[in-house]
């Protein structure tokens, strides 16, 4: 297949597609950060282009709940109607295959309904990200608690919870995935994630 992997710069989900040998590349307005198929730049500028799937990340800065606290800030409105924009730009491309991700957001139901909730860890990657994966034309990645006569264990431990907030007057709160707080680090895609979108898509 021809993939696009739109707003990415690690190059981790282009790299599990080319290994599983599809033709591959990463799009995004920062340079990628290991060596490949890359366009810098817009990606509206190559959605044209015949891919047979894109897998995007659009950005989630205004659109996850994660800012909920800061939601009717000055000027927050407008950026996500822009983010919105942009999200629904990228789900009716011209592209038969697309898997769109992001955190738990307003993006589902306001663009579509999201398909499919992951967990790292059922990939894997011993950690706690809750991710919503938006799909058209593509199955739920399949991944499984413990080996059975038809699947094979792809869930590895369930995380610890990194804090925990116990303070009087509050609920305690479980706090799982704030490892880092650089977003670009907490924009890239799991090993785990990645490598299971390209070996169970690459057999559709």
């Amino acid at each position: 297949m021809k993939v696009l992997v739109a707003c990415e710069y690690s190059g981790i989900v282009r790299d599990a597609f080319i290994a599983h040998g599809h033709d591959a590349m990463s799009c995004d307005l920062l340079p990628t950060e290991r060596p490949g198929p890359h366009y810098q730049g817009d990606v509206m500028d190559i959605i044209n282009d015949g891919w047979d799937l894109m897998i995007g990340h659009p950005p989630c800065t205004y659109l996850s709940y994660a800012g909920i606290a800061h939601w009717n800030k000055p000027g927050r409105l407008q950026k996500r109607l822009d983010a919105l924009n942009f999200f629904a730009m990228l789900w009716l491309a011209p592209i038969d295959k697309i898997c769109l991700e992001n955190p738990k957001g307003c993006a589902s139901p306001t663009i579509a309904k999201y398909t499919q909730e992951i967990q790292p860890y059922y990939f894997g990657d011993r950690q706690f990200k809750t991710t919503w994966l938006w799909l058209k034309n593509l199955p739920p990645l399949v991944h499984s608690r413990c080996d059975t006569f038809f699947e094979t264990q792809t869930h590895t431990e369930r995380p610890e919870p990194i804090s925990v907030d116990d303070t009087e007057r509050k609920k305690k709160r479980y706090f799982t995935d704030a490892h880092t707080r650089d977003p670009y680090e907490r924009a890239k895609t799991f090993p785990g994630i990645a490598e299971a979108m390209a070996s169970q898509w690459s057999l559709l």
